[in-house]
C-alpha cells in the first residue's frame, strides 16, 4: 500500500475529504518523525512503538577492494510491533 492509498482508505473510513486525510496523516508522521529526532519514543498502543536505536561502531570489507574498514557508528528509526498487532498479523482479522 502507497501513502496516497492509505490516505484515501483513511479518507473513506472517516468520512472526511483526502485533502483533510493527507493533512492527518502528514501532521501524525510529522509528529512521530519530531519525536524521534528528538531522541524520544512513541508508543501507539496496541499498535507498536517507535524509537531510535543507536549501532554500535563495527569493521566491515569494502566489497570493491576487499579492505578492511570501520563503518562508524550510527543511529536509525526502529519500530517494534505490539503484541496485538502481531497476534493479528498471524491469524489474520477476525470475523
Amino acid at each position: 500500500m502507497q501513502k496516497i492509498e492509505f490516505i484515501a482508505e483513511v479518507a473513506e473510513r472517516t468520512g472526511i475529504s483526502k485533502k483533510e486525510a493527507r493533512r492527518v496523516v502528514d501532521a501524525m508522521l510529522d509528529v512521530v518523525s519530531e519525536r524521534l529526532q528528538a531522541g524520544e519514543k512513541v508508543v501507539l498502543t496496541g499498535f507498536g512503538t517507535f524509537e531510535v536505536r543507536e549501532r554500535q561502531a563495527r569493521q566491515g570489507v569494502n566489497p570493491k577492494t576487499r579492505e578492511r574498514m570501520t563503518i562508524e557508528a550510527t543511529k536509525t528509526p526502529g519500530f517494534s510491533a505490539s503484541n496485538s498487532l502481531k497476534l493479528l498479523v498471524r491469524q489474520g482479522k477476525p470475523e
